[in-house]
């Protein structure tokens, strides 16, 4: 499975998204949206939208997705088995007040 994630550095949607990866051990890019601004114009350019994280898995866009929404589609899709492996962090949680603050300096061009 090619897994491709367009991630922020700290963020609590990524922070949940990889949680999901690590749980199921799966091997993926983490593109780093913020400090990479090709990373976060492909992601809108392959999306359809601004907002993240989005995930590509064998192709498939998931879009503005949290880890909980990345594990329901693994397990809809039976590209992961179900496993009782617990997360570090929330798999559904939003960025924290803090997050939002340090990002506040990183310009990010829309289109």
């Amino acid at each position: 499975m090619k897994v491709v994630a367009y991630l922020k550095p700290t963020c609590g949607w990524s922070r949940g998204v990889r949680a999901i990866f690590r749980k199921y051990a799966l091997d993926y890019e983490d593109r780093d949206i913020i400090n990479d601004p090709r990373n976060y114009e492909e992601m809108v350019r392959k999306s359809g939208q601004p907002l993240s994280p989005c995930v590509e898995i064998d192709g498939v866009m998931l879009a503005d997705v949290s880890g909980e929404e990345v594990e329901n589609y693994l397990l809809s899709n039976e590209l992961v088995k179900p496993s009782e492996s617990a997360v570090d962090v929330p798999t559904n949680a939003p960025c924290t007040d803090e997050e939002h603050a340090s990002m506040e300096s990183k310009a990010i061009r829309f289109f």
